[in-house]
C-alpha cells in the first residue's frame, strides 16, 4: 500500500469494545471503515513486551498487519502519575494483574496512591502506529495532562476514567460525554496528529 493513497478500511487491533467506538467516532470524518480484531475474527493475540507505548503500538501494528491485507491501526495508552514515578505506564492494564477488572486497578492505584501524599499530576498518553504487510506507514503520539481524583466519579469510559480528573472541565473522563471525551482525550490529540500526519503526506 502506498501511503499516499487514500485510506478506505483500517484495522483497530484491539478487542476493547471502548477503545474500539472512540476510534470509529474519531475516523468517522474521515469516512474511513472501521473493524476491531473480533470483526475479522482475528484471535492471535501478542504480548506488549515493549518498554515504551510506542515500541509496544509500533510491534502490535507490524505483527497484525500480516494478518489481513487492510491496513493495521494499532495503540498503546495508559495512566502516567508522577506520584508513582510514572506507574502504572506501560503496565497500565496489567496493574493488578491477570484478569483484574477496571475496578481492581483503580483500586490498587488509588490505594498506592494514598501511601504517597503529595502531587496527584498525572497523564494520559497514547501512541498510534500504521502498518500494512508488514510495514510501518506512519506513528504519532498525543497526551492529555490532569489530575487523579479521591474516589471513582462516573459511569462513562473505562479503564482509568472515572479517576482523571480533567480540569478545564471539572469532571472526570468517565462523568464527560463521548463526544466531550473526544475532544480533549489522549486518544483523540494522538489520532488527530497521525491524520494530519497522512493528510501532509497526500499534498
Amino acid at each position: 500500500m502506498n501511503v499516499h493513497s487514500s485510506l478506505e478500511k483500517i484495522l483497530i487491533a484491539t478487542r476493547n469494545g471502548g477503545k474500539l467506538r472512540e476510534f470509529q467516532r474519531l475516523l468517522k470524518s474521515s469516512v474511513i471503515e472501521v473493524f476491531g480484531l473480533a470483526d475479522l475474527f482475528i484471535t492471535k493475540d501478542y504480548e506488549e513486551s515493549g518498554s515504551t507505548f510506542a515500541e509496544n503500538a509500533r510491534m502490535k501494528a507490524l505483527l497484525y498487519s500480516l494478518e489481513t491485507p487492510i491496513p493495521v491501526l494499532a495503540d498503546d495508552s495508559g495512566l502516567e502519575v508522577a506520584a508513582l514515578d510514572g506507574r502504572p505506564g506501560v503496565f497500565s492494564a496489567r496493574y493488578a494483574g491477570p484478569g483484574a477488572s477496571d475496578s481492581d486497578r483503580i483500586e490498587r492505584l488509588l490505594s498506592e496512591l494514598n501511601d504517597c501524599p503529595g502531587s496527584r499530576e498525572a497523564r494520559f498518553v497514547c501512541a498510534l502506529a500504521l502498518a500494512h504487510n508488514g510495514h510501518l506507514l506512519l506513528e504519532a503520539e498525543g497526551e492529555c495532562s490532569g489530575l487523579i481524583s479521591g474516589q471513582p466519579r462516573g459511569s462513562n469510559g473505562f479503564g482509568y476514567d472515572p479517576i482523571f480528573l480533567f480540569p478545564g472541565l471539572g469532571r472526570t473522563y468517565a462523568e464527560l460525554t463521548e463526544e466531550e471525551k473526544n475532544l480533549y482525550s489522549h486518544r483523540a490529540n494522538a489520532t488527530h496528529a497521525l491524520l494530519d500526519k497522512l493528510d501532509s503526506i497526500r499534498k
